[in-house]
C-alpha cells in the first residue's frame, strides 16, 4: 500500500478541524436565531450556548479555535466600547464601595462553596477551594495541576456555574422585572468605513499591548478601552454593523457551549450534584451582597446583579451588551474580581489546602 504524501496528510486534519469549527458556529447561529425569533431573554448568546452545549453533550466534537475566539472577543470589546459613550460612567462615586463589597463577597462565596464541597461531597480542601473560586479559570487550572487537585471535578463545577448563569440570568432578570424580557435593538448608527478602520486598528493595537503585559481578558478589554476612548472623544460616531455585533454574541455563546465537548458525560454526571450545590451556595451569598447594595445605594439592581454574578468575564459582559446593562460598571467589577482571585487564591490554597507533601506522595 502506497503511503499518503506528508503534504496531503497535513491537510486532512486541518480540514477536519475546519469542519468542526463550521459545525460549531452553524449550531450556535441556529440556536441564537431561534432564541431571538422567540424573543427569549439573552437572545443570541444564550441560544448559541444552549444549542452548542446540547450538541457537545450529545457527542459532537465541537470546537472553537484560539484565533476565532480572539476575533470574537475583539468584536465584543468594540461593541461594548461603542455603548459606553452613550451611557458614560454612571454611578462612578459608588465604585469604591461596591468593589470593596465585591471583594468581601468573593471571599465569602469561595469559602462557603468550598465548605459545602468538603462537608457534603467529601472533597479535599485544595480541590474544594479551587472549585469555589469564581472566575480566573486558567489560573485555577494551573494551580490545580501544580497542587495535584481533582482537575476534572473542578472543571465540571466551574463550567456548570458559567453555563447556568449565562442561561438563567437573563430569564431571572426578565421574570423579576429587573430587565426587559426582550431588549430592544441597540439604536446605534454604523460608523463610516474610515472610522471603522480606525476603530478596528486601534482596538487590535491596544489589545496586543495588553496581551504582552499579561492583562486579563486582554483581547476584549483592549478593544473595549480603545473603542471607549475613540467614542468618548468624539473621534468616531457609531459602531459596528448590527450583524457584526450578532456574530460576536453568537461566538461567545458557542465558545461557552463548546466547553462540554471536552468533558465526558460520566465525569459530568459524577459531579453535577456538587456543581449545583456549590453554585446555590455562591448565588445565595452573592445575593445577600446584591441586596445590601440595592438597599443602600442608587446603583441599578440589574447592574449589580450582573457585576456580582460569579461567571466568566466574557459571558457576563456579553450579557451586559445584550440586556443594555452598564458595561463599564460590570467590566470594572469583573476585572477587579479577577485580580482578587488571581492574587488571593494561591495564598488561600497554600494556607488552607492540602500540604504540599501530601501532593508529592
Amino acid at each position: 500500500m502506497s503511503r499518503i504524501p506528508s503534504s496531503i496528510a497535513a491537510v486532512i486534519p486541518s480540514r477536519a478541524r475546519a469542519l468542526r469549527v463550521i459545525e460549531t458556529l452553524a449550531i450556535g447561529s441556529f440556536g441564537g436565531a431561534l432564541f431571538l425569533w422567540l424573543s427569549l431573554p439573552g437572545g443570541l448568546i444564550t441560544g448559541a450556548m444552549i444549542a452548542v452545549g446540547t450538541a457537545a453533550l450529545a457527542g459532537r466534537p465541537l470546537y472553537v479555535p484560539a484565533h476565532v475566539t480572539q476575533a470574537v472577543l475583539v468584536l465584543l470589546g468594540i461593541s461594548l466600547g461603542s455603548v459606553v459613550s452613550r451611557q458614560l460612567i454612571q454611578h462612578v462615586s459608588a465604585y469604591p464601595l461596591t468593589i470593596g463589597l465585591l471583594a468581601l463577597a468573593t471571599f465569602c462565596s469561595t469559602f462557603g462553596s468550598s465548605f459545602y464541597l468538603q462537608r457534603v461531597h467529601g472533597w479535599d480542601r485544595t480541590s474544594a477551594f479551587l472549585a469555589g473560586s469564581p472566575g480566573a479559570l486558567s489560573q485555577i487550572t494551573i494551580l490545580a495541576v501544580e497542587r495535584g487537585a481533582d482537575l476534572p471535578a473542578i472543571a465540571v463545577v466551574q463550567t456548570v456555574r458559567v453555563i447556568i448563569l449565562t442561561a438563567a440570568l437573563p430569564m431571572v432578570l426578565a421574570l423579576t422585572g429587573v430587565a426587559a424580557s426582550s431588549s430592544p435593538a441597540l439604536t446605534l448608527g454604523v460608523a463610516s468605513p474610515p472610522e471603522l478602520a480606525a476603530l478596528v486598528l486601534a482596538s487590535l493595537a491596544l489589545a496586543l499591548v495588553l496581551r504582552f503585559t499579561n492583562f486579563p481578558a486582554s483581547w476584549m478589554f483592549g478593544a473595549m478601552i480603545a473603542s471607549s476612548v475613540l467614542h468618548g472623544a468624539g473621534w468616531v460616531e457609531g459602531g459596528l454593523p448590527s450583524w457584526v455585533r450578532g456574530v460576536a454574541l453568537v461566538g461567545v455563546g458557542s465558545l461557552i457551549g463548546a466547553r462540554f465537548a471536552r468533558m465526558k458525560a460520566t465525569v459530568l454526571l459524577g459531579h453535577v450534584n456538587a456543581a449545583l450545590g456549590s453554585f446555590a451556595i455562591a448565588i445565595l451569598i452573592s445575593g445577600i451582597f446584591v441586596a445590601l447594595i440595592g438597599l443602600t445605594t442608587q446603583v441599578r439592581v440589574s447592574d449589580v446583579i450582573v457585576a456580582f454574578a460569579p461567571g466568566a468575564m466574557d459571558a457576563m459582559l456579553a450579557l451586559a451588551l445584550t440586556l443594555h446593562i452598564d458595561p463599564i460598571f460590570v467590566g470594572a467589577h469583573h476585572i477587579s474580581r479577577f485580580v482578587f482571585v488571581t492574587i488571593a487564591t494561591p495564598g488561600i490554597v497554600h494556607l488552607f489546602g492540602r500540604p504540599q507533601d501530601d501532593v508529592d506522595d
